[in-house]
């Protein structure tokens, strides 16, 4: 009995050993994808950026050709 109950236990602390270790690199997996979200964000807002600025200096050229093209 005392045999079947040492097994026992080194079977549990061994399954609690990888639920931890498991546990851990579930984190770490989790922690990277929030920095490569956040990077991913913080690129969208400088593409938004640059976008609102090309759209912004195309109008300002269209107007200029418009008013140009009317002299």
């Amino acid at each position: 009995m005392d045999r079947r109950t040492g097994c026992l236990q080194a079977n549990i602390d061994f399954l609690q050993q990888e639920l931890t270790k498991l546990a851990r690199q579930t984190e770490d997996k989790l922690s990277a994808a929030d920095r490569s979200l956040a990077a991913a964000r913080a690129e969208i807002a400088a593409l938004k950026s640059t976008v609102e600025k090309l759209n912004s200096e195309l109008t300002r050229i269209k107007t200029k050709a418009e008013t140009d093209g009317k002299k």
